[in-house]
């Protein structure tokens, strides 16, 4: 037995036998050709567009009827790149430059430009990796006449073992036998990873080299969620599986079951449970588990997949409509750029800062590149209109930020005035909490804004000084620190007394064993990954208020994260405070 660790990134268990997938549809050839014979090569690889346009626009159509149509815009998106002309202008030239045939050509220009996105910085940028050589399969298959492997006539459940893999493959191969994937390559956030989890279908990536330690039919279990990878299990280890798998099944069962079901206490306080997301394909989920809105929207997601150009405003208003046409009737929250840092943005930044992560980042950027954030502010004005959007500013530390911003706002509208646009005349505007000096003046904060939203992430890093990616520091990093809990409370306080809104959209908001933690505090509403709604709508249906408030009363007083953790096990047992 052998056990393989990578990045699960989607979740659930799957148990088969193996099968490698080479994703090229065939051998390509390299074929030197006449100077006469280039006109109908050109006029083939023309034709082939036409014919991959046709396939494509299949594969949204099921797409689209099966995921629904979050998910159908990545194959529309990869109809738009067949339309590029610079794209196609680029494998014409390799065919008259280098004299070639249309398969090489496509091959060049694909490895070419994957490469130098493989290379960027930005995962985002890197992920795009896998729609370009989508399209170009698509291209060569029309080429060749070659048809796509169908793995449905398969008569066990099967394990797919590639380098990578892309959204249409993911598609195509979900549908059939398949119970998991193993990717050498591939994030997080990836097309491929989200339309997994889309179909509940476990993956795992960035097992470099998989695929030579790896033969077909060999018994594999994939771990979607812890990243692990089982080749030959034994026996034992296969019986624990499946008994997992069960559990996950009916676990499954149980939290759809929560969607229809309103998050209350015992003693019928309402807790409203938002969703946190990072890409617009993300809102499928958020509907599917049952979120009241969008909590936090994290636009420089947006910026990251234009890179290195700057999303225009249309682009911005178009997501922007979209979001709120999906999740009406409840908010949505939008989280204006948060560049900088370990998102560091070089084009705007223009300057090297040794210490980013305390440098020129979130509304700091934002006031010192105006031009460039106008375009969001403009469409984010315009896209008010529409619904209950609410503007939120990261990384704000004091009031006279939130001042400057307004006055910058205030001149926008002016502009759109004069333009004769219609805006929202007075948008409501937020602030994230996640920096100490903020969280201690928020009584003052409270009546500068319509709301707060804590960001526990880096108010834990910031208030604690802990860099959770330290290995040698990340113990350190302790959600339930009296410190952390303190301010919380302070946060809540405050807003509660300047009659305003105030969220937890941190990783606390996630982890059930702080569900009743954050109840007791005074927190009413929570935002999270999508999939966590379900999980922590159950800890809310099991929690009296006035016990968890009697015990986060009890926990303020208190020196260390330990005695917190077990005076909440004493309080509610084990069953409400363990992962």
């Amino acid at each position: 037995m052998e056990i393989f660790h990578g990045t699960g990134v989607s979740p659930g268990i799957g148990i088969g036998r193996s099968v490698s997938i080479e994703s090229l549809p065939s051998e390509i050839y390299r074929i030197s050709l006449a100077e006469s014979e280039l006109g109908p090569e050109i006029e083939r690889f023309r034709a082939s567009l036409v014919d991959a346009e046709r396939e494509i626009q299949g594969t949204a159509a099921e797409v689209r009827r099966k995921l629904g149509d979050d998910l159908a815009a990545i194959f529309e998106a990869h109809s738009l790149l067949l339309k590029d002309q610079d794209f196609i202008e680029r494998i014409v030239q390799q065919i008259k430059s280098e004299k070639i045939n249309a398969e090489w050509a496509i091959h060049r220009v694909v490895t070419d430009l994957a490469e130098r996105f493989q290379a960027m910085e930005t995962p985002h940028l890197r992920d795009k990796v896998e729609d370009l050589r989508d399209v170009g399969r698509y291209v060569l298959r029309c080429l060749q006449g070659s048809t796509t492997h169908d793995l449905s006539e398969l008569g066990s459940d099967v394990v797919v073992i590639a380098h990578d893999l892309t959204p249409s493959e993911a598609v195509r191969l979900g549908r059939s036998r398949v119970v998991g994937f193993v990717l050498e390559s591939g994030g997080a956030t990836s097309h491929t990873a989200i339309i997994a989890r889309s179909l509940n279908t476990p993956l795992v990536v960035g097992l470099e080299g998989i695929g030579k330690r790896i033969t077909d039919d060999d018994p594999v279990v994939v771990d979607g969620k812890e990243g692990k990878v089982i080749l030959h299990p034994t026996d034992e280890v296969l019986e624990r599986y499946r008994a997992l798998a069960g559990q996950m099944k009916a676990r499954d069962s149980e939290m759809q079951a929560t969607r229809e079901l309103e998050a209350v206490t015992l003693d019928g306080t309402s807790i409203d449970l938002a969703a946190n997301i990072e890409l617009p394909e993300e809102l499928a989920d958020a509907q599917r588990f049952g979120a009241r809105g969008v909590g936090l929207y994290r636009s420089e997601f947006l910026y990251i997949e234009k890179s290195p150009e700057l999303p225009t405003e249309e682009e911005h208003l178009e997501i922007y409509r979209r979001m709120l046409a999906e999740m009406a009737p409840h908010p949505v929250v939008i989280r204006t750029y948060d560049l900088g840092g370990r998102k560091l943005a070089r084009e705007l930044l223009a300057t090297h800062e040794d210490n980013p992560v305390l440098g020129l980042r979130g509304i700091r950027l934002t006031m010192a590149r105006p031009t460039i954030f106008r375009v969001q502010l403009r469409a984010l004005l315009r896209a008010g209109v529409d619904g209950e959007l609410r503007i939120m500013l990261p990384m704000v530390s004091g009031v006279e930020e939130v001042r400057k911003f307004r006055h910058g706002l205030l001149r926008l509208m002016k502009e759109l005035d004069a333009e004769g646009v219609r805006y929202a005349g007075d948008p409501e505007l937020g602030i994230m909490i996640e920096v100490p000096s903020a969280a201690l003046t928020a009584d003052v904060l409270a009546r500068e804004v319509d709301f707060f939203s804590i960001g526990t992430n880096d108010l834990i890093q910031y208030a604690l000084a802990v860099d959770r990616n330290n290995e040698h520091v990340a113990h350190l990093h302790q959600p339930h620190h009296p410190a952390i809990l303190r301010m919380i409370r302070f946060v809540v306080d405050s807003a509660a007394e300047a009659g305003i809104d105030v969220s937890l959209c941190g990783e606390m908001a996630s982890d059930v064993r702080s569900t009743a933690l954050l109840v007791g505090l005074g927190l009413r509403r929570l935002s999270m990954a999508p999939r966590q709604v379900p999980a922590v709508k159950s800890r809310v249906r099991q929690i009296d208020r006035a016990d968890a408030e009697e015990a986060a009363k009890r926990c303020l007083t208190m020196g260390t994260a330990q005695e917190v953790d077990d005076h909440l096990r004493t309080v509610f047992g084990a069953a409400l405070v363990s992962a």
